[in-house]
């Protein structure tokens, strides 16, 4: 967890344009197709494969936050998390689509949409923009759940083009002439019957009640903030954080304070932050956390459209999507 001392806002600010990627970061990075995604960990280690992942902000706040950029076509190969994996569109045209195989479900996600994707079920995304886009991601617990779970036919392509993972959940690539330390062995391959318990959900059963719409949000945040995700919010879940979203006029102007980390995330426009002894301006893709207890103030610093999301540790442990009966 992080230390709870305070090394100045300015130091826990990430901008969108120091954001260092990693092309290596996972088990499909030389599967055609997967080959030229981005991956960006900027606070918490992720759910990374690679040892050249940098990333921003270590210590994590009881989630962590992190982004995937790619180009047109290009897409991230079928996996699953056992806690939260958030997503909402900061640039460009998102394909997400679910299931063994993929074709169980899948949803059109534009710039702004959030999705609070189930835990427990294969999920994959495609860039079908015309331009590079980027999605950014909340993950659930320190940890981030301990990492993913690919489906079967991913390991097995992989291996085809020089990647094995092996059961310490790291990458190791023939073409650089890595090869598994001795005593390590491949990350195993599901069986039919742990594969059984992965669910194929219809989309009926997925987009409800956990996609929310950015212009949706933008109306319902005219007079405060739009509660997003949370045990009594627009997509219900207690993943360890609520998501709420804010417009221009959804906050005053006055300084306050929240008990929990706090981690601002703009979408669109520019949001003055104010502290005791300094500001800033926050822009689209950067990210900043704040400490508890931190006063602040945030506004629009310009006219026009400006909206942002606010992700609020919780004391709810990360774990499966919370469906109000446990």
């Amino acid at each position: 967890m992080l230390d709870q001392s305070t090394t100045g806002i300015e130091a826990r600010i990430v901008r969108y344009g120091d954001l260092k990627p990693c092309k290596t970061a996972f088990i499909d990075a030389h599967t055609p197709g997967s080959d030229r995604k981005e991956n960006f960990t900027i606070i918490g280690g992720g759910v990374s494969e690679s040892p050249d992942q940098h990333v921003h902000i270590r210590e994590t706040p009881g989630f962590n936050i992190g982004a995937a950029g790619q180009p047109p076509n290009c897409r991230n190969s079928l996996h699953s998390h056992t806690t939260a994996e958030v997503f909402f569109v900061l640039k460009g045209r998102w394909r997400f689509f679910w299931g063994r195989y993929g074709d169980a479900g899948s949803l059109i996600a534009n710039e702004g949409d959030i999705f609070n994707i189930p835990t427990g079920i294969f999920r994959g995304f495609e860039n079908v923009g015309t331009d590079y886009g980027m999605i950014m991601a909340i993950l659930g617990g320190d940890d981030a759940g301990g990492g993913v779970t690919w489906a079967p036919q991913v390991i097995e392509e992989a291996r085809a083009h020089g990647l094995v993972l092996g059961e310490n959940g790291v990458l190791y690539d023939s073409a650089k002439g890595e090869v598994l330390p001795d005593g390590l062995s491949p990350m195993p391959i599901l069986s039919d019957t742990a594969l059984a318990s992965y669910p194929e959900l219809p989309v009926d059963a997925v987009i409800p009640g956990h996609v929310a719409r950015y212009w949706d949000l933008v109306a319902l945040s005219a007079t405060a903030p739009a509660q997003v995700i949370g045990a009594d919010a627009l997509l219900p879940d207690k993943p360890g954080f609520e998501v709420d979203f804010l417009t221009r006029r959804s906050l005053p102007p006055d300084m306050m304070s929240r008990d929990k980390h706090t981690v601002l995330m703009p979408v669109r426009g520019h949001w003055k932050l104010n502290w005791q002894g300094g500001e800033t301006v926050l822009n689209p893709g950067d990210t900043c956390l704040l400490n508890p207890n931190e006063a602040h103030a945030l506004t629009p610093s310009m006219t026009g459209e400006a909206s942002l999301y606010r992700v609020t540790a919780t004391d709810d442990p990360a774990g499966p999507t919370w469906t109000g009966h446990s």
